[in-house]
């Protein structure tokens, strides 16, 4: 799973067939928005399910997630177990990449709350975004995974881990790029594992004349 630009670069590059090891593709991004998103206590959840039953769930889910990081402009980057990670603003810059970001994770929200209202079940989604600078790479030589590496990511996954069940955590960075349609409440510091404190708020809605 490749960016279409990305694809575009590795078919170009006859070493990835080669005996010798391919050429690095990677590149610097200075600002983009990282967003992770984890369906609290899914896995408490899954041994009550069968196997297919469970798939099936995840698989719902998800593809609706994919359909609203196409419609908004985002990335999926990866899904690890039943958790999502997107990002806006690479591989092609974006400008907005934040606004892009905060529309996905309030769309998140509410795509999960339908699936709740169809299917009977009561799953709840943990949302956080950072922005700032990363490194996007492809690693593999036969299964190629394009992934991203920096503090920006992991601080993105503390917001998720260290949020509040059923809201969107952002960091004063992403705060600081995003003004109207957006509503805010100020949650202040908190002590980021392995990082430090980091101011926070929590994304909490928009106006009811934001855009669809």
């Amino acid at each position: 799973m490749l960016p279409a630009p990305v694809a575009e670069r590795l078919k170009l590059r006859a070493d990835l067939v080669a005996d010798g090891p391919p050429a690095v593709i990677a590149d610097s991004f200075e600002d983009v928005s990282v967003l992770f998103a984890d369906l609290v206590q899914f896995t408490r959840l899954s041994p009550s399910m069968g196997p297919e039953r469970l798939v099936a769930v995840l698989n719902e889910i998800f593809a609706d997630f994919d359909n609203i990081a196409d419609r908004r402009g985002l990335e999926k980057i990866k899904t690890i177990g039943d958790a999502y990670m997107g990002a806006a603003g690479l591989p092609v810059p974006a400008a907005d990449h934040a606004v892009q970001a905060a529309h996905m994770a309030l769309d998140m929200i509410a795509s999960l709350d339908r699936f709740n209202q169809r299917s009977g079940y009561g799953l709840q989604l943990r949302v956080g975004i950072h922005s700032g600078p990363v490194v996007a790479g492809v690693i593999g030589r036969r299964k190629f995974i394009y992934d991203l590496w920096g503090d920006t990511v992991n601080i993105a996954s503390r917001m998720e881990s260290q949020g509040v069940i059923g809201r969107v955590q952002i960091t004063d960075a992403t705060r600081g790029r995003l003004a109207e349609p957006f509503l805010f409440e100020e949650r202040g510091l908190i002590t980021a594992r392995g990082i430090g404190d980091v101011r926070t708020w929590l994304l909490a809605g928009r106006t009811t004349d934001a855009p669809a």
